[in-house]
């Protein structure tokens, strides 16, 4: 019985030995250089949005993708390296509460604005690093949230205070 033992635990110790060692997480730099590979993913203009003054002055219309469901919330523009002149996306969220976004795996500078259910712009994060994983958390409750390419909002002067109005484009547009 006793060698029975030994025989299995040297045998045991042997596949053990023989296991592949975990190799390390891939450093952000060949993050980047994976993504560089990747080809861009086109924008679907699924409708469009307004910026309007709070005096009731429109400012600039856009193209959005909308973000809808949860796993189009949760892929954003994650890995899209370009996006076409006044575009954006339009993320939906069920109820107003603070939204908390990131930048992992977004190679663009994006401009985050955040808007109340009454379509009234709350908070605005100008300028947010392209794959930084550091919250970036309205303080006030939103229920939509319109990214837009970094240097957006202060070439057309957008501020809090100020309105969106959107509307989905039908499928033959």
């Amino acid at each position: 019985m006793f060698r029975l033992f030994i025989v299995v635990l040297f045998a045991s110790l042997g596949l053990y030995a023989c296991k592949e060692t975990p190799q390390p997480p891939p450093s952000s730099s060949s993050a980047l250089e994976a993504l560089k590979l990747k080809e861009n993913i086109p924008f679907r203009k699924d409708g469009e949005l307004t910026f309007i003054r709070s005096n009731g002055t429109p400012i600039v219309t856009i193209g959005i993708e909308i973000a809808a469901t949860d796993s189009a919330r949760q892929r954003g523009l994650m890995q899209r390296k370009s996006l076409p002149p006044r575009s954006g996306m339009l993320f939906i969220f069920e109820r107003a509460q603070p939204q908390s976004f990131w930048m992992a795996n977004t190679p663009l500078a994006l401009d985050i604005i955040f808007v109340g259910p009454d379509s009234q712009i709350v908070y605005i994060a100008k300028y947010a690093k392209p794959f930084s994983t550091e919250p970036i958390t309205s303080p006030y409750p939103a229920q939509f949230v319109v990214e837009v390419p970094a240097g957006f909002v202060d070439e057309y002067g957008i501020v809090e205070g100020d309105r969106i109005r959107w509307k989905y484009l039908s499928p033959t547009n």
